[in-house]
């Protein structure tokens, strides 16, 4: 017998009393007696018992005995879930897990398993890895015996991960498997045994039978874990970054041009991912060890993506240099979007979030000179909103030079910029921005309803704030407001000229008339005015036909 410091022990000792009185026997398995082995917490107890329907069976009688309801049962699985509160649980609500020993398999083109009644040995031999194929039995007779029948503990101690059978039997069974090496040595700072991954790299195709869910799961907890990086390389070395995120394996290889070369910007990309999670650690935004949530986990994602479209804007000017001009734009608006529609993110916050700063990310870096201007930093500050604390973190973190006095300098140069921020910040109240005359007031002092008029206006007074022309204040922007009022009716007149006159698809060319009444010079002439609208919605129809040829 071996001494496991077993977690929750009041809470098995009743599963495997409850086995008991049905006849059965018990284990607690896997990731918790793992954790347990290794001193770390855990909130799921997973079990498992030996007979047909067992699982569900012990599920529901320590449900009835604890006097919760079974959360979920999976009948087709033979599997079922039992939450406890946390009054019952020591402190924390806990998930109890239960399934009876079985074998699981995947047909080669289906991401649906074939489960079929099996021994606690065959529920061991289905487990990923040995380290969690660790099971410890919970009948009064037997109560802590630790079964261990592929060197589990000696994996544990060695801080390896390896199949309990073949691993090309192993990852064919199940291909996900893969991605939970990657996300076990992320977590847990284990090496994968060598067979593995040269298995991993063989079957790294498979990985398209998983469904993108499944996948997804094992990305966040990658991201969520103290070394994501090294994840993400796992990934990228075994060639399954290929099917699952293409375009960051796009990043990697360095181009040379007459002895003039570019940095591996997938590796860079690590750099700054490793960077971040230190950081997070440092400003205690991240645990102990280093794992995030909620948005310190998408600051992580904006890490992995800042540099998404550098592939795409990738130039080679001579006189200059490899160039990757507008690819942070490029990625916010293109690349950021598709892909968490594509890997099933949320769409809400996070994207938008994301999206933000993969946008903003160089900007910081454009405002590190002594002479930058009180409206530079506005400007910075109005866009980043609430989220620029995160922006300076994610630019700190993307200076991974080697060249320690270069790191200095521009680190440096961020101190100033966030000093000038505070300055600016706390004069201007930019932060979370709100126009200091709403549409409302304006709407009534022009009385007129919604329209176009109004966005000219809280376009302008934005704008004359930003620039440092009026101070963010009330009655300054209604004084401005009420100065610049008939301007804007008459360009507001002008728009609606223009829409009489637009028919069918001409009405692609919205946007740029209604961009150049509110930022470009209009002539007072109306007739010189329309003629230069006409001109504006030439071009932009012109410029959307050659773009679709």
């Amino acid at each position: 017998m071996t001494d496991v410091p077993l977690p929750y022990e009041p809470i098995l000792r009743h599963v495997g009393a409850v086995a008991d009185r049905l006849g059965l026997e018990a284990y607690a398995v896997g990731g918790a007696v793992r954790d347990a082995l290794l001193g770390r917490a855990t909130t799921d107890l997973d079990f498992v018992s030996i007979g047909s329907g067992s699982g569900i069976a012990l599920a529901k009688a320590v449900a009835k005995d604890t006097g919760v309801r079974t959360a979920y049962i999976y009948e087709n699985f033979g599997t079922a879930a039992v939450r406890l509160p946390a009054k019952q649980a020591e402190g924390e609500p806990l998930v109890l897990e239960f399934v009876g020993a079985r074998t699981e398999s995947y047909r080669t083109d289906s991401r649906k398993p074939i489960v079929e009644e099996g021994t606690l040995d065959d529920d061991q031999r289905r487990r990923d890895f040995t380290v969690n194929a660790l099971a410890v039995a919970l009948n009064a007779d037997r109560f802590g015996e630790l079964i261990d029948p592929f060197g589990g503990l000696a994996d544990l101690a060695a801080g390896r991960l390896r199949t309990p059978l073949d691993p090309a039997e192993t990852f064919e069974d199940d291909p996900l498997r893969m991605l939970r090496a990657a996300r076990f040595a992320a977590q847990l700072g284990f090496s994968i045994d060598e067979a593995a991954l040269d298995a991993m790299r063989v079957q790294a195709e498979r990985i398209g039978i998983v469904s993108q869910e499944r996948i997804t799961e094992e990305l966040q907890k990658i991201m969520a874990s103290p070394r994501p990086s090294e994840g993400w390389r796992i990934l990228f070395e075994t060639g399954l970054l290929l099917h699952l995120v293409p375009e960051l394996a796009d990043l990697a290889g360095v181009d040379n041009v007459g002895g003039h070369q570019h940095k591996d910007n997938f590796y860079h990309t690590l750099g700054v991912l490793t960077n971040l999670v230190d950081a997070q650690r440092a400003a205690g935004l991240a645990d102990d060890e280093g794992r995030a949530e909620d948005r310190m986990l998408w600051l992580r994602w904006a890490a992995l993506l800042h540099d998404i479209a550098k592939p795409d804007t990738k130039r080679f000017l001579p006189g200059t240099g490899w160039t990757f001009h507008g690819h942070e734009d490029r990625g916010a608006r293109r690349h950021v979007p598709s892909l968490f529609r594509r890997l099933k993110l949320p769409l809400g916050e996070p994207l938008t979030y994301v999206r933000e700063l993969v946008r903003l990310h160089h900007r910081p870096v454009a405002l590190v000179d002594d002479d930058v201007t009180d409206s530079a930093v506005r400007r910075l500050l109005f866009e980043a909103g609430d989220r620029v604390d995160d922006l300076m973190l994610l630019v700190r973190a993307d200076i991974t030079s080697k060249n320690e006095r270069r790191k200095r300098r521009y680190l440096a140069g961020f101190d100033r910029v966030e000093a000038k921020m505070r300055e600016v910040e706390e004069k201007d109240h930019l932060r979370a921005f709100q126009p200091p005359v709403d549409g409302h007031e304006i709407m009534e002092a022009l009385g007129v309803g919604e329209g176009i008029a109004v966005g000219i206006l809280k376009t302008w007074i934005r704008e004359a704030i930003l620039d440092g022309e009026l101070p963010n204040e009330h009655d300054p922007a209604f004084a401005y407001m009420l100065a610049h009022k008939d301007e804007a009716l008459r360009r507001a007149a002008l728009f609606d000229t223009m829409m009489q006159r637009l028919q069918g698809p001409e009405r692609a060319a919205t946007g740029a008339i209604k961009e150049t009444l509110f930022t470009g010079d209009i002539p007072a002439d109306h007739d010189a005015a329309v003629a230069l609208l006409m001109d504006v919605k030439n071009d932009a129809l012109a410029a959307r036909e050659s773009a679709n040829v």
